[in-house]
């Protein structure tokens, strides 16, 4: 079956799909008395929360990069790389959050390259919307409108979300105007899907559409659960598998968005993979879910907080952990300087330890921890003259492996062979995993060259 994940965001167009109808989940929905019909119904509850869920219109112009190959700029001359911009169109969804304040949360792609962002109210007012900041590897953008007339949506505590729950989606599937659709959470804590950077979703079989990008996950006081972000089909349409991103995750990176203009992420410092049960055993514990830490990073958050290699890190403030992509989004999203207890399993002891995060962006790492051919260069996250995320070369010592196969400093790598990289947590994923010939995707300056690791 040919399998693949579908960001929502309806682009120059839309596209209409007729389904069957089928027994769904809202029979089963608690009773909301009408005392006019006397039937099951949430409109008393979607009357209050569909004003907070509002339609965004962009446009903007795609910049696409080509390189030249060397023999044609040999006969012709001319640049090493053509550049193309064409414009465009999308379609998306987005949240009130707060209505004195006027902003509207949605995702990253669905405002990316916009030129101008265009924000409708269920009423049929629309607002030029400014764009505060975004964060591409969670998908989480934020926007402000003015206006003295808003409705908000309340935020649940989506720690307290539980699998079974009944849920509801709101937003602008294809273009057409507010739709409402039920179901339940599926799943929690979904990761491994190569949707973000950082993932850490709920999952409901309530239907969502290309459109629904940036709209509401809301339970039935009317709360924000989550923010609807992707799918998962095989034509890209609904299947009853989509994902929302968290509203815990959700406020955390929003608040360091408004406060600081980006995301300033936490930084545990450790490595390590999922508990299973074939780990469990080996290291004598009856936990076969959580993270476990193979090696604490010198001098780093986890260091000091007194977590050492060995432990099953099982739960984050109290709430129960299920796998090591869990720890890593929670912890990226909630912060630099945040203070988090984290609870472990050590030699079948449990302990609760208190950490203060590191700030991500800020912390070195040394790169022949993570391949002997890096050695002498020092490495960091950074961006590219363009404003790419990637692997930030700091610093590279004379004659050492790294100069000698072509690191410089201020080079920037944003893949490795065709996956790309955004950080350096990531750049340690793919090289571990990595073997034979590497080639490394490297930006510098205006520049884009391949360094290749034997």
């Amino acid at each position: 079956m040919n399998k693949s994940f579908r960001k929502l965001v309806v682009v120059s167009g839309i596209v209409v799909s007729t389904l069957g109808m089928s027994v769904s989940t809202q029979a089963a929905l608690p009773f909301f008395g009408d005392s006019k019909k006397e039937v099951p119904t949430l409109a008393p509850m979607l009357e209050e929360a569909m004003p907070a869920v509002v339609s965004i219109a962009v446009e903007g112009t795609q910049t696409s990069r080509q390189q030249v190959p060397e023999m044609f700029r040999y006969f012709f001359g001319g640049p090493s790389e053509q550049v193309q911009e064409r414009p465009f169109r999308g379609l998306g969804s987005g949240v009130i959050i707060d209505a004195k304040k006027g902003y509207v949360v949605t995702n990253a792609h669905v405002v990316a390259n916009a030129d101008e962002i265009t924000v409708k109210l269920t009423d049929g007012r629309e607002f030029i919307a400014k764009k505060l900041g975004a964060d591409e590897q969670s998908d989480i953008a934020i926007l402000q409108i003015e206006s003295d007339d808003l409705t908000a949506l309340p935020l649940a505590d989506s720690d307290e979300v539980r699998v079974g729950d009944f849920v509801v989606a709101i937003g602008n599937p294809f273009g057409l105007s507010q739709t409402v659709t039920s179901g339940i959470v599926s799943a929690l804590g979904r990761s491994g899907l190569n949707i973000g950077g950082y993932e850490d979703f709920i999952q409901t079989d309530a239907a969502i559409n290309r459109g629904n990008s940036g709209g509401a996950l809301v339970n039935l006081h009317g709360e924000l659960v989550g923010i609807n972000t992707a799918i998962f089909g095989p034509n890209g349409g609904n299947v009853g598998i989509g994902f929302a991103i968290p509203a815990n995750m959700m406020k955390s990176l929003v608040d360091q968005i408004v406060e600081y203009g980006e995301v300033r992420r936490g930084q545990l410092g450790i490595i390590g993979s999922n508990v299973d049960q074939g780990l469990a055993e080996a290291m004598n514990s009856e936990f076969n879910k959580g993270a476990f830490v193979s090696e604490v990073q010198p001098d780093s958050a986890a260091e000091k907080g007194g977590i050492q290699a060995g432990d099953i890190i099982i739960a984050v403030n109290g709430k129960d952990l299920t796998s090591f992509a869990e720890l890593r989004a929670k912890i990226a999203s909630m912060g630099a300087g945040a203070e988090v207890e984290l609870t472990v399993i050590r030699k079948g002891e449990r302990l609760k330890l208190d950490v203060v995060l590191d700030d991500a962006a800020k912390a070195e790492v040394v790169a022949k921890q993570i391949h002997p051919a890096l050695e002498g260069a020092t490495l960091v996250n950074g961006e590219d003259a363009g404003g790419n995320p990637g692997v930030e070369v700091s610093n590279v010592e004379e004659n050492s492996p790294a100069a000698r196969i072509g690191l410089q400093e201020g080079d920037v790598i944003l893949s490795v062979g065709r996956g790309r990289v955004t950080n350096v947590a990531e750049f340690r994923e793919i090289l571990d995993g990595a073997k034979g010939v590497i080639a490394l995707n490297v930006r510098r300056g205006n520049a884009s060259l391949y360094v290749v690791i034997r």
